[in-house]
């Protein structure tokens, strides 16, 4: 729908690429898929926004104001110009949310009560931002956040984790690899809490093309392809860090059911999958059938 739209619309954008200086100037809709999308308002009429209107719904976002930290963090990201060393290491956690359960504003007040002082949060929308982490001698538990978002608020965040950043500088750079890292893991894993370097494989297939992928899948997978149910137990087994006792429990098997699997693997591909190295090599043929 928005690649149709914009060809109607040429000013039409997705709300996380707009400046902040420009969104005022933008009428903004909720389209069926959940994105916030944005039209010049002097690109559209009366009568346009209207028939917009039947079948996207107006959308007005309200956020939190931005306090002095959060100023200057949003100008170190977005202009980039700065080579200052931090004063002490930082990291971007990306959130999301559903937009329904909860607002900005419930969020950063219920987010702060898990950190001894106010964190910066920049907002991407209304269900999605950053948190900024300064580093800790009391390490923070995403998980832990969760838990209780999950228990007292019934709501369902997921948090993707980046490394920790000493140079202001590479704040801009940072902040973008992130926001992609973020939205490439999700097209892959559904674990609430996931950091970079967990996503790492994920980004490397992502970013190769479609012929490498269908190569890789080609030639580790072989005839194995086509059998969903064998390559879940793999998968299981390499998600549970190649601990058979562990899958088996995952997958409510029996150790010898399991084990006849996994030799079934090795025999139709030549891959022993409990050798570290090649169950790499397996899980990012994995991937690429995704």
């Amino acid at each position: 729908m928005i690649e149709q739209l914009r060809k109607i619309f040429s000013s039409l954008i997705v709300y996380h690429d707009a400046g902040e200086d420009k969104k005022e100037q933008y009428q903004w809709f909720l389209t069926p898929e959940n994105d916030v999308i944005g039209i010049d308002k002097q690109e559209l009429t009366t009568k346009e926004s209207q028939i917009l209107s039947s079948f996207l719904v107006r959308y007005s976002i309200s956020l939190p104001e931005m306090t002095a930290e959060e100023e200057a963090w949003h100008a170190h990201i977005h202009n980039g110009n700065t080579t200052d060393t931090a004063s002490v290491a930082y990291r971007f956690i990306h959130f999301s949310f559903q937009r329904s359960q909860m607002n900005p504003s419930s969020f950063k007040e219920a987010l702060n009560e898990f950190f001894a002082k106010q964190v910066p949060v920049l907002w991407e929308n209304d269900h999605e931002g950053i948190i900024i982490e300064e580093n800790q001698d009391e390490p923070i538990s995403y998980k832990a956040i969760i838990d209780v978002f999950m228990s007292d608020l019934s709501v369902n965040i997921r948090f993707f984790v980046g490394p920790f950043i000493y140079s202001l500088g590479e704040a801009a750079k940072s902040y973008q690899m992130l926001l992609t890292g973020s939205y490439i893991a999700r097209k892959y894993s559904e674990k609430p809490v996931i950091t970079y370097i967990e996503a790492v494989p994920y980004i490397l297939v992502d970013q190769s093309h479609s012929e490498c992928q269908a190569e890789l899948v080609r030639s580790v997978l072989a005839d194995t392809s086509d059998d969903s149910d064998l390559l879940n137990t793999v998968e299981t087994f390499i998600d549970c860090n190649l601990n058979v006792s562990v899958t088996a429990k995952e997958l409510y098997l029996h150790r010898n059911s399991l084990q006849y699997r996994l030799d079934k693997f090795m025999d139709k591909t030549g891959i022993d999958i409990r050798d570290f190295h090649q169950a790499a090599a397996v899980s990012l043929a994995l991937l690429a059938t995704k």
